[in-house]
């Protein structure tokens, strides 16, 4: 059932075998696995608590109100906070962390998963059936081969490599699965309630109680059994900075990691590269755009190779091609004649009207940094809580991997000999306003490691030194790979639900 926290009495104490803070994609994925769940006979009591209700509402979006001190970043608008999260706007982007993604990397700080994309896999299929996605089959050409319609664009010497994005349709958590939600006997969903505080017991070794407010000025105690956060790689960070009424730094910050490590995908925005090509047709339709094949939509792309990103010690990338205008056409309201030479001289001499030019755009991976950062403010929003700050950078080394990345595609193409490329991305040692753009896609912040010392939670995503607190969503990854976060984040939901429920059993 849905109960609005605003109708409680105040000063209400709740008591739950489960609560769940946040009720976007990770928060709602590990609810439905738990609906009508039993241990020795007697149902799992789920109490999921969302900050905002049923539909967007401007004075609870505006409780994510922050300050930037780093890289401009929109801390209010990257991101929803009512039922089903950001999931409300996602774009529906689906795809695995690639092995490489997992492992330690000897020339990226900072690297390694406790977890393999072996032990992952069974994971995201399920991740993939949750997000609406017909056949998870993300590598397996034969499926999207079409009757020879789409064939692999051959480009020569290994390290460029078409991948495929599979794309949810894409899928309302809030939506598709809200009336699953509510009618499970053994899950309450608390709407319009704010935890404010996770308070430890006095050795700071569990979770005791959550303190929650509404805006409208009412104050709820829930006494939980298990604690799952999964408010978003920035929330997470700011909830666990402030609860710090045992651990004046913070639960799970013993060692300073909380709010560290803070990544995104970087954008940049227009084209990294233009493609001419005298004929369009050599490049297959599903390279060109969302691309529907039996029931799934989907589209190919371009990616490294992990033998190339050892060899050139660089990050991973993707790249998407864009068909962007014949000879004679108008591009973005600009006449022929007024578009930069050297961008036409991509093309053949003789322009048929086959002839086209491609741009190139990315998503591309940042390494992990200690000082790209999610801190406490000094404002405070209108519950009383201390505002977000955020401090995102961008290294050199981030910079240079994406310029080898676009130099090795060029090379790749050029090896082809059917296409010439201009570079539309500068090379240089710092990142500059133009150059900067974002998924928004939170990572890192409370990253999962085996050693408290380099991380926040361990393999199990159990915050290190508390018996009964987990962290669900992206702020657990080390490292972020170059593909949208969503189904990662999902499989790792669910890969933390069976790690509960064995538990419950367990204990039984």
């Amino acid at each position: 059932m849905f109960v609005d926290a605003r109708t409680l009495p105040e000063g209400e104490t709740l008591e739950t075998d489960l609560a769940i803070i946040g009720a976007g994609a990770a928060g709602i994925a590990i609810a439905r696995e738990f609906a009508d769940r039993q241990i020795n006979g007697a149902p799992i009591r789920v109490l999921l608590i969302e900050s905002g209700g049923l539909e967007f509402d401007a004075e609870t979006q505006g409780l994510y109100d922050g300050e930037s001190v780093g890289i401009p970043y929109p801390l209010d608008t990257s991101r929803l906070r009512y039922f089903g999260g950001s999931t409300n706007h996602w774009g529906g982007w689906c795809r695995p962390l690639d092995a490489i993604d997992f492992q330690k990397r000897d020339w990226v700080p900072h690297s390694g998963w406790p977890v393999t994309r072996a032990e992952l896999d069974p994971f995201y299929d399920r991740a993939a059936a949750l997000c609406q996605i017909p056949t998870p089959r993300f590598d397996d050409h034969a499926t999207w081969h079409e009757d020879g319609k789409n064939e692999i664009l051959p480009l020569p010497g290994g390290d460029v490599l078409t991948r495929y994005f599979l794309y949810s349709p894409p899928t309302r958590f809030g939506v598709t699965y809200r009336q699953e939600i509510k009618n499970a006997a053994n899950i309450t969903t608390l709407l319009h309630a704010n935890v404010t505080g996770i308070v430890a017991n006095p050795e700071a070794s569990a979770v005791s109680s959550l303190k929650i407010a509404t805006l409208s000025g009412r104050h709820i105690i829930v006494k939980p059994g298990t604690t799952i956060l999964a408010t978003g790689g920035i929330e997470n960070a700011r909830l666990l900075l402030a609860s710090n009424s045992v651990m004046k730094a913070g639960l799970g910050n013993g060692h300073d990691n909380v709010g560290r490590y803070f990544m995104e995908h970087p954008h940049v925005p227009g084209q990294i590269a233009f493609i001419g090509l005298r004929d369009t047709n050599l490049i297959p339709p599903y390279y060109r755009g969302y691309t529907p094949i039996g029931d799934t939509t989907m589209r190919a792309i371009f990616m490294f190779s992990a033998d190339y990103q050892r060899r050139q010690k660089t990050l991973g990338t993707n790249m998407a091609i864009y068909p962007l205008f014949l000879p004679g056409m108008d591009i973005e309201g600009q006449p022929w004649r007024d578009i930069e030479p050297s961008i036409i001289d991509l093309l053949p001499q003789e322009k048929n009207e086959d002839a086209r030019i491609f741009g190139v755009s990315c998503a591309t991976e940042q390494a992990p940094d200690p000082a790209s950062r999610i801190t406490l403010g000094e404002t405070r929003d209108a519950l009383g809580m201390r505002q977000s700050v955020i401090d995102w950078r961008l290294s050199a080394f981030d910079h240079n991997a994406l310029s080898m990345n676009i130099d090795a595609l060029a090379r790749a193409i050029g090896m082809w000999g059917e296409g010439r490329v201009r570079v539309g991305f500068a090379r240089r040692d710092t990142w500059e306003s133009e150059d900067q753009g974002w998924g928004n896609h939170h990572m890192g912040t409370t990253r999962i490691s085996t050693n408290p010392r380099n991380g926040v939670v361990d393999e199990n995503c159990k915050v290190h030194g508390l018996a009964n607190l987990y962290v669900a969503g992206s702020s657990v990854f080390p490292t972020g790979g170059a593909v949208n976060p969503t189904l990662t984040l999902l499989a790792m939901a669910l890969r933390l639900s069976d790690h509960l429920a064995n538990r419950y059993a367990t204990e039984s």
